[in-house]
């Protein structure tokens, strides 16, 4: 049996524009899995899956936040870091329309629209990342430091 080949979507593009060094990840992908999951397909722990998460302040300014697998965002907390009266996620049709990508599949290069990013700075401290490279099923490993570099995210403290 033929192994199945990456996808090349605009996150792939993006990265190979900004010659970043990245690994490809197919797994098969369980809907509702989530990080548990994809963490336990690719034989990584949680932690070092990051979510890539669409959310919009109260003006419906969409924005991502990067987040660790394993863990929450505090939403109250980003808001105050970020000089929002508040934020929530986005429900999954509105996120999809801003990223370009389908939820589950949400890669936060080569978005529709761009967007400020937010990264728990803890994410920076890891060796390599797993991101979603714009498909469902599809991780890359990445490091946070080519994250930082071609994203220049805001780094915040929001885990909970």
């Amino acid at each position: 049996m033929a192994k199945a080949k990456a996808p090349v979507t605009q996150a792939i593009r993006m990265l190979r524009d900004h010659k970043v060094t990245f690994s490809e990840h197919l797994y098969d992908y369980e809907e509702k899995g989530g990080t548990r999951v994809s963490a336990r397909e690719l034989g990584v722990e949680e932690h070092a899956v990051i979510k890539t998460l669409i959310m919009q302040d109260e003006n419906r300014k969409p924005l991502i936040v990067l987040m660790h697998g394993d863990k929450e965002v505090s939403t109250r907390n980003l808001a105050r870091q970020t000089g929002a009266k508040h934020i929530d996620p986005c429900d999954p049709a509105t996120a999809d329309k801003h990223s370009g990508y389908q939820v589950g599949g949400t890669s936060p290069f080569g978005t529709r629209h761009p967007m400020p990013v937010y990264m728990e700075a803890s994410i920076s401290a890891l060796d390599t990342i797993y991101l979603n490279g714009g498909k469902r099923g599809f991780l890359i490993g990445i490091s946070p430091q080519e994250v930082m570099r071609v994203l220049s995210p805001t780094l915040v403290e929001v885990a909970v």
